[in-house]
């Protein structure tokens, strides 16, 4: 059985545009899935998590959590964002017992938002039998009610979109990243959000985002984004420009920073985001997930699944991911709609990939060809069409410790 999403319309393509329907939320969202998360609140209680999940995969439980032992800031807010994503119906909370995770907090946060959430303390619930027990006795009794959620009509105006990159090659920017950045400027036009990142990736574009920019102010924030990110990068010694770019076509840091800013098509900037703030109005804005102050944490930005991650937990339905090399992340909350650059990846891995730009690079379909595509394919997955990552199970996640300050006033003009 598929994770618990709209039933897709029956009408053909050439027809109609596939009709959307999505879970309405207390807040005013409205889900394009109706997940059960199982959600672990530190490593020692990641097993026991995986378990109570692990039988209902196909019903649309899906398993998150957060590693560490002493508390995070960062992580808390992260979690809380994403256990209330208009993507989650219901929450169970699978804590060890000894963690300096805030859970009741966690908890508290949930019940507000109008889901069911449980609290489930491993010391307390009789160890590993017995947690995995209860937890499992809790998700049953309420997947046939997530199952059977009304749904109300959709609009690509509901949808939060983010856009990504990750395996990049030499015809990522030439093929499915341009036509990513086609897609949007259409998806933003139809009154959707769309947001894009990889601030490490982007160096040496800052004065085009800048022109871009709805405000001065904001032109400032966008350059000082990208200069952060180098500025971070030049400390550690390391950037994201990897021996896999090479490989497959890349040949500097520019040509990898103008492949990934293509993916942001050509409609004006209208914020600066950082992980868990949700942008106040439709636009196209950009998020920055390079760690705030001196290097603390390791490398911020080189995890394609962590910046997935902290896109979702500012409201992303749905991510835009681009390969040239043949990636395979998927997301734990929200579809994952694969884009290859080209057709020779797309034939060796086509049960992983849901557009081909390769037929640009073909001389079969033009960027604005593929960029219509990719609307299409969007419509689909907000209709409850699994993508390809979902079909294959893929529930990818990842949340570590970092730091952010607060947006400066110049981040969001709207």
């Amino acid at each position: 059985m598929n994770s618990p999403a709209p039933s897709p319309s029956t009408a053909s393509p050439a027809s109609a545009p596939v009709a959307m329907r999505g879970y309405p939320r207390a807040d005013g969202r409205k889900g394009i899935r109706n997940f059960l998360l199982v959600a672990y609140l530190v490593e020692c209680a990641h097993h026991v998590a995986r378990m109570i999940a692990s039988p209902y995969q196909g019903d649309g439980v899906q398993l998150i959590g957060f590693p560490g032992c002493y508390p995070s800031d960062y992580a808390q807010r992260v979690m809380e964002d994403l256990a209330t994503h208009p993507n989650v119906g219901a929450v169970l909370l699978v804590s060890l017992g000894c963690e300096e995770f805030q859970r009741t907090r966690l908890k508290e946060a949930i019940a507000a938002s109008g889901r069911e959430v449980e609290l489930l303390t491993i010391q307390s619930a009789g160890g590993t039998a017995g947690s995995v027990a209860k937890g499992r006795a809790w998700v049953e009794a309420r997947l046939a009610a997530l199952m059977a959620a009304p749904t109300v009509p959709l609009a690509l105006s509901d949808l939060v979109i983010g856009t990504k990159c990750g395996g990049s090659d030499g015809l990522s920017g030439v093929t499915i990243n341009p036509a990513v950045g086609y897609a949007s400027d259409l998806l933003v036009d139809a009154g959707a959000t769309v947001m894009f990142e990889e601030t490490c990736e982007l160096i040496g574009c800052e004065s085009h985002m800048a022109a871009r920019a709805t405000t001065p102010e904001l032109a400032a924030a966008l350059t000082a984004a990208v200069r952060k990110a180098d500025s971070y990068y030049t400390e550690l010694g390391h950037g994201s420009f990897g021996g896999g770019n090479i490989k497959y076509g890349l040949s500097t840091l520019e040509e990898k920073s103008l492949g990934a800013y293509a993916k942001s098509g050509s409609r004006p900037i209208s914020g600066v985001l950082k992980p868990g703030v949700r942008p106040p109005a439709p636009g196209l804005y950009l998020m920055d997930t390079v760690n705030d102050g001196p290097v603390r944490y390791g490398i911020p930005n080189i995890n394609d699944t962590q910046t997935i991650t902290e896109m979702v937990a500012s409201g992303c339905h749905l991510i835009l991911f681009t390969t040239g090399a043949g990636s395979v992340v998927g997301q734990a909350l929200a579809p994952v709609i694969k884009g290859v650059s080209n057709s020779r990846v797309f034939a060796r891995m086509e049960g992983d990939m849901d557009i081909n730009g390769g037929t640009i690079a073909d001389g079969i379909e033009g960027v604005a060809d593929v960029g219509a595509r990719i609307v299409e394919a969007v419509r689909a997955a907000a209709a409850g069409q699994p993508t390809k990552s979902e079909a294959l199970g893929h529930q990818e996640f990842v949340l570590s410790y970092k730091t952010y300050e607060p947006l400066g006033p110049g981040c969001l003009p709207v």
